[in-house]
């Protein structure tokens, strides 16, 4: 059983802070995106508004169904860019 890959937050107030086709299948795991710092690498469906900060608030990737294999196939990259060089 993979029960590690979904947590579901229902009490939050902001619960669900995007919205899914199905709310039952939201992914609470990651409230805030580990793939952030990637920018344009991140794979999700992301726009840069007229200040150059990335706004998220259209993406889904880490809170659908397929969310948890979607973060870990960029982790490695988001390690890279925490590594002291």
């Amino acid at each position: 059983m993979d029960n590690y890959k979904f947590y579901q937050n229902k009490s939050c107030e902001y619960f669900p802070c995007h919205k899914l086709e199905n709310p039952q299948e939201f992914n609470c795991l990651f409230c805030y995106c580990p793939l952030y710092g990637l920018g344009d690498r991140c794979g999700g469906d992301y726009v840069y508004l007229e200040n150059g900060i990335k706004s998220c608030v259209n993406c889904v990737k880490p809170h659908d169904a397929r969310g948890y294999e979607h973060v870990k196939r960029h982790m490695k990259e988001v390690i890279e860019l925490a590594r002291k060089k």
